[in-house]
């Protein structure tokens, strides 16, 4: 009589065994995703204080090209009063605006190191939510396999490997740099292929003897 019911708590600990391994991969993967999630946003604010440095460093060269245009104008108005030396003024003249194109450059160069940064601090966050999403989707993939363990149900399992493997999509999209149009497809492909891979295994896996 005892022999009998020794197969079903084998077989129920079988499947739990092999769910507990699946929570623990995937807790291990979201840590992952949000270590590096986490990174990516202090990259973002990094890029982005680097971005406020140069474009302060930008203003404050154009103040001074706005000083020199002045120093300038005044030279240029000396030269029209009698009795001065207009050759000196003159030289005056041409020194400010040769100082002038120097700055000037300058402040362009810290305008396009600022745009540089922004646009760094920008891919950045989008690196962040892609990494954020991914680890979402792994705690959800989580959630779920606990309930299947709970439940007993073999739908749940594949909806949780169809979550996971969506999560995990994302995370090679945001450790890839890709960008964000290939991502509306990709992930829920990917979570179509794995339902298809969870149907298809439990189709024609082997059955153990009853």
């Amino acid at each position: 009589m005892n022999q009998p019911l020794s197969r079903p708590i084998r077989a129920g600990d079988g499947f739990a065994g092999k769910v507990a391994v699946l929570i623990a991969v995937l807790a291990t993967i979201g840590t992952l995703f949000g270590f590096l999630g986490s990174s990516t946003h202090n990259e973002a604010s990094l890029f982005k204080s680097n971005a406020a440095i140069d474009k302060t460093s930008a203003a404050n060269a154009w103040s001074h090209y706005q000083a020199k245009s002045a120093k300038q104008n005044l030279a240029e108005l000396a030269t029209g009063i009698p009795g001065v030396d207009r050759t000196r003024y003159a030289r005056e003249v041409e020194r400010y605006r040769l100082e002038k194109e120097e700055i000037r450059k300058e402040a362009e160069r810290w305008e396009a190191s600022s745009r540089e940064w922004n646009r760094k601090s920008d891919q950045a966050l989008h690196r962040h939510r892609q990494w954020m999403l991914a680890s979402v989707a792994q705690q959800i993939a989580i959630s779920l396999a606990a309930v299947a363990l709970l439940a007993r149900r073999t739908w749940l399992l594949t909806a949780t490997c169809a979550v996971a493997a969506f999560g995990l999509t994302l995370g090679v999209f945001a450790g890839l740099r890709a960008e964000p149009m290939p991502m509306l497809v990709a992930p829920f492909a990917a979570a179509a292929g794995a339902v298809v891979l969870m149907a298809l295994f439990q189709r024609f896996a082997p059955r153990p003897p009853r």
